[in-house]
């Protein structure tokens, strides 16, 4: 592994899987100011592995389904924490788009 691996790799995350309710907070440049957003949800999915790997979230705003995809080990990522494990039998639960 190179050196930018070895950096992205010490970042911690909390141990997280599919069903759990999270709380990201990120961070972007708008112009010249950096913002911070927060995005709470439910981990839907991961995939990949090691610096490539990505996680889905989703939440439901004003009865419309709202996803996004986040990379584990994002420098944009400034904090997350687990609000509420989940208890589900399966790796994928797409099934959650179709519900309200």
């Amino acid at each position: 592994m190179g050196i930018i691996d070895n950096s992205l790799q010490e970042k911690k995350m909390p141990d997280f899987k599919p069903g759990d309710r999270v709380r990201i907070l990120t961070k972007f440049k708008e112009g010249e100011e950096i913002r911070k957003h927060r995005f709470e949800g439910i981990v839907i999915g991961r995939r990949g592995q090691g610096t490539g790997e990505t996680f889905t979230v989703r939440k439901v705003t004003a009865g419309c389904g709202v996803e996004h995809i986040f990379p584990t080990l994002s420098p944009t990522i400034e904090k997350m924490e687990v609000l509420k494990k989940g208890k589900v039998k399966r790796a994928k639960l797409y099934y959650l788009r179709k519900q309200k």
